[in-house]
């Protein structure tokens, strides 16, 4: 016992030593904190006319994500490297276990991006911030993958996006 009290101070001498002499290397920054990932992978490509899905609102606030809610998982970042991070998603449609669903942002950059439409602010943000509903990246999340639901978007919001993603990308 006594040996490994006499290494452990020993090391935090040297490590002490390193330190003050300006030779330890600083720790690479941690990468954002790797979730499980969603069990298909999560992203598609653009939710194009060749890939149309039927948007329906059907919230029901009992337990499970249904079309019109905003709903809490963990999401890919698009680089494919592993990361990502827990975000709100609006979702717009199922198909069997999975659901079709659009992910906000409150990043104020957004408000003159084409590919993101303003639903203004509600209970998913407590800071009450505007949210922005990015169009061109559905994502293809297995119901199990939903963290926490949110809330329901009100209908005349829901229909806003669905309008869109109807003249834009042809869904039904």
């Amino acid at each position: 016992m006594a040996d490994w009290g006499k290494a452990l101070r020993q090391a935090a001498r040297i490590g002490l030593d390193l330190l003050t002499k300006g030779q330890q290397r600083s720790a690479p920054a941690p990468a954002a904190t790797p979730a499980p990932a969603p069990r298909r992978g999560g992203a598609r490509q653009s939710p194009s006319a060749a890939r149309a899905d039927r948007i329906v609102y059907a919230p029901d606030l009992d337990g499970a994500a249904d079309p019109g809610e905003i709903v809490w998982a963990w999401v890919p970042f698009e680089e494919g490297d592993g990361r990502g991070k827990d975000r709100p998603l609006l979702v717009v449609g199922r198909r069997g276990g999975e659901l079709a669903a659009l992910m906000l942002s409150s990043q104020p950059d957004r408000a003159d991006d084409r590919d993101w439409i303003s639903i203004g602010s509600g209970a998913w943000d407590g800071r009450g911030r505007e949210s922005f509903v990015r169009l061109d990246r559905v994502l293809e999340i297995d119901e199990h993958d939903i963290r926490r639901e949110g809330t329901v978007l009100d209908r005349p919001r829901f229909d806003r996006v669905a309008d869109q993603l109807r003249s834009r990308f042809g869904w039904r």
